[in-house]
């Protein structure tokens, strides 16, 4: 699978207030960005991003616009099945 590498989210009112109803806010989302734990390729070409916020895990909807450079549709709480899954790559990423 393909790393993905984010120089640049680009951020507008639309994006800042939607991830706003899930109480989730720009710095958490850029923080994860910076420290991807999982991600995978989701319907119409968009990926799903993983990580942590301090205790708080979320799950990052984004679409690449270019090179490096991605747009927040969503982000909110990871489901228990996502989390699930990042539990099971920190465990991998801890015994290596």
């Amino acid at each position: 699978m393909t790393r993905i590498k984010i120089k640049k989210l680009v951020w507008d009112e639309w994006n800042i207030e939607h991830i706003k109803k899930h109480n989730v806010i720009q710095s958490e989302v850029e923080e994860i960005s910076k420290n991807i734990i999982i991600h995978k390729k989701v319907k119409l070409g968009r990926y799903s991003i993983f990580g942590r916020v301090s205790s708080r895990i979320l799950t990052v909807i984004i679409n690449r616009k270019a090179s490096g450079i991605y747009y927040p549709v969503t982000a909110r709480d990871a489901a228990k099945k996502e989390r699930r899954k990042l539990y099971e790559k920190e465990k991998r990423i801890k015994i290596s």
